[in-house]
């Protein structure tokens, strides 16, 4: 069965770090893209990062600078660096795998986790 499982989500406060993980099992990923989304109360779910199988990022404007999208194809994982967090970027994150298509939208991944909860108090 195709699982991906994030972890690492929780509490912090405005200025700290979290590190997001997203192991994969079932199949390896290591040969499509994958990516980060976010989806708050009320929104719909966002773009945060992604990463290409050639390890090409691109990055959404609002976390630029300060967070880090990267993989381990060897260990068939994916990780999210957040560094100087913010209110805003409270949301439930995703990691999304294979998307059929242009890769920054939510609607082309095959894969997703189930979230991981990131919450930034002021």
């Amino acid at each position: 069965q195709v699982q991906l499982v994030e972890s690492g989500g929780g509490l912090v406060q405005a200025g700290g770090s979290l590190r997001l993980s997203c192991v994969a099992s079932g199949r390896t990923f290591s040969s499509v893209a994958m990516g980060w989304f976010r989806q708050a109360p009320g929104k719909e779910r966002e773009l945060v990062a992604t990463i290409s199988s050639g390890g090409k990022t691109y990055y959404t404007g609002s976390v630029w600078g300060r967070f880090t999208i990267s993989r381990d194809n060897a260990k068939n994982t994916l990780t999210l660096q957040m560094n100087s967090l913010n209110p805003e970027d409270t949301a439930l994150y995703y990691c999304a795998a294979e998307p059929r298509g242009e890769r920054y939208s939510p609607n082309a991944y095959t894969y997703w986790g189930q979230g991981t909860q990131v919450t930034v108090s002021s």
